[in-house]
């Protein structure tokens, strides 16, 4: 899911950096500090998850967690997503600095969304069947949604580069799934046995 550095060009490194830095503004402003150990867990889990990776021309696959990141954080998803690139670009060189603000665009984006339309049902409802089918539905719609984000920056860069953007969105569709499960089995667990965990409003 990481765009390598020195692959896209410079309109679309500013135009990711200037977006990322406005969600990071909204983010922040709504960040307490009850919420800090949150979203330092769910960003340590999304640095291991993109550590075992695949990669794909320009980019890599990989599991991301963003939709389970975005049911649980909402807004907050963009610290925890970009402190966690942040980090993978300095030690493991994955992405790269000059690409952080795109890829963490590409991720977050979609955890967003996954929260706003799925969030609600998946947290609250009491219905399990309900609860699980909401959360496979938002794992699955943040990993397509940030295909196409990467995609579409890749496009942007270049006619050149669209061969490589449709090989990574194809190779995400496994992926989708996977996260889908991944995010429904989660929310469950935690609705047993932490729930207050799922509590942001």
């Amino acid at each position: 899911m990481h765009i390598s550095e020195g692959i896209l060009a410079t309109p679309v490194l500013v135009g990711g950096a200037a977006l990322t830095a406005a969600g990071l503004g909204v983010a922040l402003r709504k960040l307490n500090n009850e919420d800090i150990p949150k979203v330092g867990v769910l960003s340590a889990g999304f640095f291991v998850a993109g550590l075992i990776h695949v990669p794909i021309g320009v980019a890599s696959v990989h599991l991301v967690l963003n939709g389970l990141i975005g049911l649980i954080l909402g807004w907050l998803s963009f610290p925890a997503i970009f402190v966690g690139l942040l980090l993978q670009s300095i030690m493991f060189q994955y992405g790269g600095i000059t690409a952080l603000g795109v890829n963490t665009f590409n991720m977050a984006v979609p955890a967003l969304v996954s929260y706003f339309l799925f969030g609600r049902l998946a947290r609250r409802t009491r219905k399990t069947y309900v609860s699980s089918v909401s959360a496979f539905l938002a794992g699955s719609l943040a990993i397509f949604l940030s295909g196409i984000f990467v995609g579409f920056s890749l496009y942007l860069t270049g006619e050149a580069f669209l061969p490589a953007a449709k090989l990574l969105v194809a190779g995400h569709i496994p992926v989708m799934l996977i996260e889908g499960i991944i995010t429904a089995a989660c929310v469950t667990f935690l609705k047993k046995v932490k729930p207050e965990l799922l509590s942001m409003t």
